[in-house]
């Protein structure tokens, strides 16, 4: 069994830093192709693409991945809820910046930290959550208040943001549902599977269903082919796989306060004035809600389903306890079995 650190070391703030440069630079791969295949076709070859990765890889591994043990129906609806955000985005990507997008859809931990009283009861937010919640709202919408009166990207970047809203509140639920079903309990590699899959399926229907146009494999550009290669193996694939090595070997708090980097990896458009103050409050707002109150909350919510510090408050004068004991036996959130379920991806 591999050691567990206690601490973000070099190599772990190295390749955080990766999959934060990768994930902030998606969309504008994403929007670069949109100019050659539409919104629910492109997503839809980049999920099938990344499941046949995801099941050769489980294969060359040795691993079963079984749809046995009650896992479908939470898989089932991770994958709707997972192929509703990427349409949700790219969709959104043809009415706003890729910047934009990437910041909306990154207030998906705040919808975690709201929602997970409903999966888990002992995890209910108090008052001063809710307040550093709610501020953290506040500075988004402050620093992108300028889409309503003065829009950068058109008369519709309003709905280009609007969509990037839902497709956050989608990332949330999807970590809710895993969180709340069997699903919280199987391999990282089915889990993300059954995301990938589902989606794939259904956003390609919904492309057929609506009338995109499907071009020929042959009229496609170089570079459009080589931004979906981008966007399927080293995006949807192996950077969520580096992501789950390092849930498997280091703390889930401090992994967490680095994935709000993605956000101000910035792309096309560069963000109004006032913007760095609204993205400053909106992080030191959600870093109390992250480090108070009972396991699981805030920033803990936010990396993924599974994740929880243990250990209540202790007293003035008193040594803090021991942490507890998960179920798996090993340290809370930390199983030794397997690592949490994906983050939703970007």
């Amino acid at each position: 069994m591999s050691e567990r650190k206690t601490r973000l070391d070099g190599i772990a703030v190295a390749s955080l830093l990766l999959c934060c440069a990768l994930w902030g630079t998606n969309h504008v791969a994403a929007k670069l192709v949109l100019a050659e295949l539409p919104p629910l076709l492109q997503a839809g070859l980049r999920s099938l693409g990344a499941a046949l990765l995801v099941g050769l890889w489980a294969w060359g591994r040795g691993q079963r991945l079984s749809l046995r043990g009650g896992t479908w129906p939470g898989g089932l609806l991770a994958g709707l809820l997972f192929a509703g955000e990427f349409a949700c985005i790219f969709n959104g990507l043809q009415f706003t910046n890729a910047s934009r997008m990437t910041v909306f859809l990154y207030t998906a931990p705040f919808v975690v930290a709201l929602g997970m009283p409903l999966v888990a009861k002992a995890e209910r937010p108090d008052a001063v959550q809710l307040a550093g919640l709610g501020a953290a709202f506040a500075g988004v919408a402050w620093a992108f208040a300028e889409g309503l009166h003065a829009p950068a990207a058109g008369d519709r970047q309003w709905l280009g943001d609007a969509l990037g809203v839902v497709a956050a509140v989608l990332w949330g639920g999807t970590t809710l549902a895993i969180r709340g079903s069997r699903l919280g309990n199987a391999s990282p590699e089915l889990t993300l599977l059954y995301q990938l899959g589902v989606s794939g399926v259904l956003l390609l229907g919904g492309s057929l269903a609506i009338g995109e146009a499907w071009p020929a494999l042959a009229s496609l550009s170089p570079r459009v082919l080589v931004l979906m290669g981008f966007q399927t193996v080293v995006i949807t694939f192996a950077s969520y796989l580096l992501w789950f090595w390092l849930m498997r070997h280091y703390p889930a708090t401090q992994i967490s306060h680095l994935c709000q980097l993605p956000a101000v990896v910035l792309a096309d458009a560069p963000l109004p004035g006032h913007a760095d103050f609204g993205l400053c409050a909106a992080d030191a707002a959600v870093r109390p809600a992250g480090r108070r109150g009972p396991a699981g909350r805030g920033a803990d919510a936010a990396a993924g389903p599974g994740l929880r510090r243990g250990g209540g408050r202790h007293r003035a004068g008193q040594p803090p306890a021991a942490p507890r004991l998960s179920r798996a036996g090993g340290l809370p959130g930390l199983s030794p079995a397997r690592p949490p379920g994906p983050p939703g991806r970007p």
